[in-house]
């Protein structure tokens, strides 16, 4: 990737600035390269003709390669046979390189990367995580984070789950609010039924739809785990009409007991 410099890259003292020569470090030149692979690898399979549904798709918010997701999954696969994984030291400023760049094929790219990696994240991790919930934020990787990168790090790292939860539940940044909503979509018995309701309770009157729906979707989610407690939380808080249909949408589909 001609142009670009890491922020790995040493800092050169400015006393010095004009005689030091900018070397790259090994860490550098390997992240370099890795990025360089990605960007000639997907390059070799744009397809304007279908990056035109798919931005459309997403209401022209970004720009897009025309890679779809079947196909974004064998080019994975190919990378990893081809270059590997970034090293963990290394996975922070891949993801947000590939962030940085137009093309919304690279953030899920960077998403799968992270997935990968998940289990040798660690709080250190939550700075970077903030970072791609709000920066260039819609549904389709908000909602992957959520509940797979927030959720499993939650989960094991409980001691900072409120000093993590409570600046997002009292942010205006409504993808903060929906990840605050949705990080528990996996959890099943292990909920923390308290903090459902209590987090479904606090934005029940906003009336931003990305919010009214996560409401939705978190408690239907768990209604398939414990279907009374949900019924009974929709009949006793008064949710929002979106709300409470996407809540009890799976219970209507279920047979009566017999």
């Amino acid at each position: 990737m001609t142009g670009w410099r890491s922020p790995l890259a040493p800092a050169v003292n400015q006393c010095d600035q004009s005689n030091a020569l900018d070397v790259p470090t090994l860490r550098e030149l390997m992240v370099n390269a890795y990025l360089d692979a990605i960007q000639q690898l997907y390059r070799q399979h744009t397809s304007p003709e279908q990056a035109v549904p798919m931005k459309r798709y997403m209401r022209d918010q970004f720009e897009f390669l025309g890679i779809k997701r079947p196909q974004a999954q064998v080019l994975f696969k190919q990378l990893k046979v081809e270059q590997g994984l970034p090293g963990v030291d290394q996975l922070n400023v891949v993801v947000r390189t590939l962030w940085n760049w137009p093309e919304r094929e690279y953030q899920y790219l960077a998403l799968t990367l992270l997935d990968k990696s998940q289990k040798h994240l660690t709080p250190d991790f939550l700075p970077l995580l903030e970072f791609l919930i709000t920066t260039k934020s819609w549904w389709d990787t908000v909602d992957s984070i959520a509940s797979h990168n927030v959720g499993k790090l939650l989960r094991k790292y409980p001691k900072i789950r409120d000093r993590t939860l409570t600046p997002w539940r009292q942010s205006d940044n409504i993808w903060l609010r929906r990840t605050a909503i949705l990080f528990q979509l996996g959890y099943k018995t292990e909920t923390d039924v308290e903090l459902l309701f209590a987090i479904a309770t606090e934005n029940r009157k906003s009336s931003e739809f990305f919010i009214q729906k996560a409401i939705g979707w978190a408690l239907r989610e768990y209604s398939k785990t414990d279907p009374d407690a949900v019924t009974t939380f929709v009949s006793m808080v008064e949710l929002t009409s979106l709300s409470k249909r996407e809540a009890l949408k799976w219970l209507k589909k279920q047979p009566p007991d017999s």
